[in-house]
């Protein structure tokens, strides 16, 4: 027989034991009675099955889909386009082949009864990587339980995993009958081709024929917390040359010789630095040459130059790029970069071209209505609300062409961290709490009125 004593213990543990499962069984009741039977399903479904989106992240990664990699790019959209049949999309592959890309691929789920299906949602993404075939940096690795390695794990094929399992939970719950859906997955939002309107042309189109738009690039995540994005900076790249004479260096800076290509070229550079300075601005140079002779490769990723110490250099080059936050703050900025230019030191000369432009996605009162409606999904899910990221943290991306005619938030698939280097891993955990909130807000976006404002409709 047990002294007392221990039976007191254990007669607390088990009181404890009883308490702490209590409190989980009502706050999973509290949770499940924010959701219809349709949407339990969805979730359930979900969390039935988590082994399959890792083979299936697994299958994707191990294909190599570098941007210039154009037949790696085709053979991630081989294992996709069927995964989107057998859910009754309509899917077809759009050649590429003008702007030298491997294409995109588009799948449509119709309304089956026009009129009668609420908000047509977008979903879009991209099927390539950074990490071109001559990377060291190509095979799926498991490195614990929970997480993963990999070229692309988190930018973004775990994002293209995230969709289709809510997709996939959305068809077993038989929630896709009335649904609107279109999705739209680049295959070079890595290195885009140019011109952008006709390498972009069938997302935006589908956007013109939306009402809410959904980025499935990896959804922020900072100290444990997740974020939603309402907002990104879009990209310009700018390129500034600069001429002056040419001769012994003893005459440098008199006025029949003047300053030389490289003091001009300094000279607007660091007017940039203490010039332009403003909230959500940034303008970084990249590349500079500058000699007797200076030459930039085709790719703008490197070249050569010539000269001397005892020669005035007569040429100058320098590449940036340009982040905003609106494409107002970018029109008023290049303008204030002309005006830099055009005050040239003695004897010399130079200008700027702009180019190669990725708009930007302001955080509009649409964008922070899709936020808002999310995060009644979080607090259906049993989930803290995600706050909204701030746009320094994210870089430039597709979901600025279609938010220019939609609501739309940017990032809402896997979580991980390292994206662009051989760093970077996947938080396998986010699979299925990410699906599960696109899977619910697609969801209920489709039982909103067709017609009207979602700003309406969510305040």
């Amino acid at each position: 027989m047990l002294p007392s004593h221990f039976v007191i213990i254990r007669a607390v543990k088990l009181l404890l034991l009883l308490i702490s499962t209590a409190v989980v069984f009502v706050g999973a009741r509290l949770s499940a009675q924010n959701l219809t039977p349709v949407e339990a399903k969805i979730v359930q479904t979900i969390d039935a099955d988590r082994q399959q989106p890792v083979e299936l992240l697994r299958q994707l990664v191990e294909i190599n889909s570098g941007t210039k990699n154009l037949e790696g790019v085709r053979e991630v959209g081989k294992v996709l386009m069927p995964q989107l049949e057998a859910l009754e999309f309509k899917v077809r592959w759009v050649a590429m082949d003008e702007v030298q890309r491997a294409g995109t691929l588009v799948a449509e789920h119709p309304c089956a009864e026009p009129g009668k299906c609420g908000k047509r949602v977008l979903l879009i993404g991209h099927m390539d990587t950074v990490f071109e075939k001559d990377s060291p940096f190509q095979h799926f690795q498991m490195i614990d339980d929970h997480n993963a390695s990999g070229p692309g794990t988190d930018d973004m094929k775990g994002g293209l995993v995230v969709m289709l399992t809510a997709l996939k939970a959305l068809k077993a719950a038989g929630a896709l009958g009335r649904a609107d859906i279109k999705v739209v997955l680049s295959g070079d939002e890595e290195a885009a081709g140019h011109p952008l309107e006709l390498a972009r042309r069938e997302m935006i189109e589908a956007a013109k024929n939306s009402d809410a738009g959904l980025e499935f690039e990896a959804t922020a995540r900072v100290n444990g917390v997740y974020y939603g994005s309402t907002s990104r900076r879009g990209s310009i790249t700018w390129r500034v040359e600069t001429t002056g004479r040419t001769g012994h260096s003893s005459g440098v800076f008199g006025s029949e010789m003047g300053y030389g290509a490289i003091y001009e070229l300094t000279r607007i550079l660091d007017n940039f630095r203490t010039q332009l300075p403003e909230q959500y601005l940034t303008y970084n140079a990249g590349l500079i040459l500058g000699g007797t002779t200076a030459r930039v490769n085709a790719q703008e990723t490197g070249g050569d130059a010539t000269g001397k110490p005892n020669i005035i250099s007569p040429t100058a080059i320098a590449i940036g790029d340009l982040r905003c936050i609106s494409n107002e703050q970018a029109q008023r900025v290049e303008g204030k970069m002309r005006a830099i230019v055009a005050q040239h030191l003695t004897k010399t000369d130079a200008k700027i071209d702009f180019y190669e432009a990725y708009p930007a996605q302001s955080p509009t009162p649409g964008n922070r209505a899709l936020l808002k409606f999310l995060n009644r999904v979080n607090q259906s899910l049993g989930q803290p609300d995600m706050p909204e990221l701030d746009p320094l943290r994210r870089g430039a991306g597709d979901s600025a062409f279609i938010a220019q005619y939609i609501p739309t938030l940017a990032g809402v698939g896997s979580s991980g961290s390292g994206d662009h280097s051989a760093a970077e891993k996947i938080d396998l955990t986010s699979i299925p709490i990410n699906s599960k909130r696109a899977a619910l807000l697609i969801y209920r976006l489709g039982q909103l009125p067709s017609t009207g404002k979602l700003t309406d409709q969510v305040n």
